[in-house]
């Protein structure tokens, strides 16, 4: 079956890909994006495509932007689209979609892919494949600099091969906001569309991996939880009355030294860090309020929440010290979740029969953090198979970088691996 697929030309992927690259949007901000998947879904003719709350279960959301953030990107969006009727599916940042094929009895195999950007301000040196070919981000101070861009493509490719393919069961694409904010993967996990997925594929292009070599199994993804700390005190004139304040500065801090403090454990390697650190208080006022973000990371689920719960508990208690309220807001959150051998072993054979074309890695370590691991986990603990995909992209500079770009010599390999691994299942 494999060997009748026909995959779109590396053209058509390219011209998708940058079309995307030109329009990033942020984590639950991507509505133009989310309309343009659903106009390409609609063109291809699947059986069902499901958006907003539909998608996912939108109570399970973290991270989501402020009504104003949200109202200026829906602007935006509506700008440049006459699709109103998709638009208001999406209001509030209930974005993303699901993409559903059938055909008769058989297993449902699902494929996830990300859809947002990230808050980098794309490069202008000439020399910037994007800025040279003209292709650069449109909406400035945001950039597709993780390649969710070839995501998107990758996703909408295997779709289109797989729809023009012989098959029998169900296909699903889970096309997944936020994951550059830890927000979507659990929400599109805990939705109504991946109970009855039997197998699931991720995929990442880049990753420092050459264009022609494909990693089978992505595992040991690091747990991480993200969140926005608040200490709220009371001014005072810091000359003549700083004995009627309550430092919020100081709760901050003690805070903040006890969190780099927390005692590393015994069953393997944490993280933790401090950032984005804000108070709006003159010199001589007593600091009546801060705000921070404070992420922590393991090396499994268990260390991640031992880290989390460690920071929430420093917190609490360097408030009370200093007569401070303190609130911890979770934004973002993702656990480990490995590969399962089944579906490593039908990649690598996938990969090995191209062996004239592409070289095969068979395990890797990510060694970051992806909440497509959400996704992984429902799956397995349902009794299916899941992996996620290294597609080697020979990038330029690294990820999350001004300068960030892939070869896109990766869309037709990722489409052909992918949509040959999904079709053996749907045989």
């Amino acid at each position: 079956m494999t060997s009748t697929q026909t995959i779109p030309s590396n053209a058509e992927l390219t011209e998708l890909r940058r079309e995307f690259h030109r329009h990033p949007e942020p984590g639950w901000c991507e509505f133009r994006t989310t309309v343009r998947i659903v106009e390409e879904l609609e063109r291809m003719g699947v059986d069902e495509i499901h958006v907003g709350p539909d998608a996912l279960d939108s109570e399970e959301r973290l991270g989501v932007p402020d009504d104003d953030v949200l109202a200026e990107w829906y602007e935006k969006a509506a700008a440049g689209t006459d699709r109103t009727d998709l638009l208001e599916r999406l209001r509030g940042g209930h974005t993303g979609a699901v993409a559903v094929v059938r055909n008769g009895e058989g297993p449902t195999v699902g494929l996830r892919v990300d859809i947002d950007a990230l808050p980098i301000t794309e490069s202008t040196d000439d020399d910037h494949r994007p800025v040279a070919e003209g292709f650069r981000s449109t909406n400035e101070g945001y950039m597709h600099a993780c390649g969710h861009d070839a995501h998107i493509t990758l996703g909408l490719g295997v779709l289109r091969t797989v729809l023009e393919s012989d098959f029998e069961g169900t296909f699903k694409v889970f096309f997944q906001p936020s994951e550059e904010l830890l927000g979507g993967g659990k929400a599109m996990a805990s939705g109504p569309h991946i109970d009855d997925v039997d197998y699931l594929f991720g995929a990442h292009v880049g990753l420092d991996v050459p264009v022609g070599t494909v990693v089978a199994g992505l595992d040991e993804a690091l747990a991480l939880s993200r969140m926005d700390v608040t200490f709220e005190g009371e001014s005072a004139h810091a000359g003549l009355a700083p004995n009627e304040g309550r430092n919020a500065v100081q709760a901050f801090i003690a805070a903040a030294d006890n969190v780099y403090g927390i005692p590393r454990h015994r069953e393997g390697n944490t993280r933790v860090n401090v950032g984005q650190l804000r108070s709006d208080n003159a010199a001589n006022v007593i600091a009546d309020r801060v705000t921070a973000s404070i992420e922590v990371r393991g090396e499994s689920t268990e260390l991640m929440e031992y880290m989390r719960d460690a920071v929430r508990r420093y917190v609490d208690t360097a408030a009370e010290m200093h007569e401070c309220e303190a609130e911890v807001e979770l934004t973002g959150e993702s656990i480990r979740q490995d590969c399962d051998e089944e579906l490593v072993d039908l990649v690598s054979g996938t990969v090995t029969d191209r062996s004239d074309s592409l070289s095969l890695v068979r395990r890797d370590a990510l060694a970051a953090s992806e909440d497509a691991t959400y996704l992984m986990q429902a799956v397995s603990e349902n009794g299916g198979a899941a992996t996620y995909l290294g597609i080697g992209a020979s990038n330029p500079s690294g990820h999350h970088t001004p300068r960030f770009d892939v070869d896109e010599a990766c869309l037709p390999i990722g489409v052909d691996v992918l949509s040959a691994s999904v079709l053996q299942l749907l045989s």
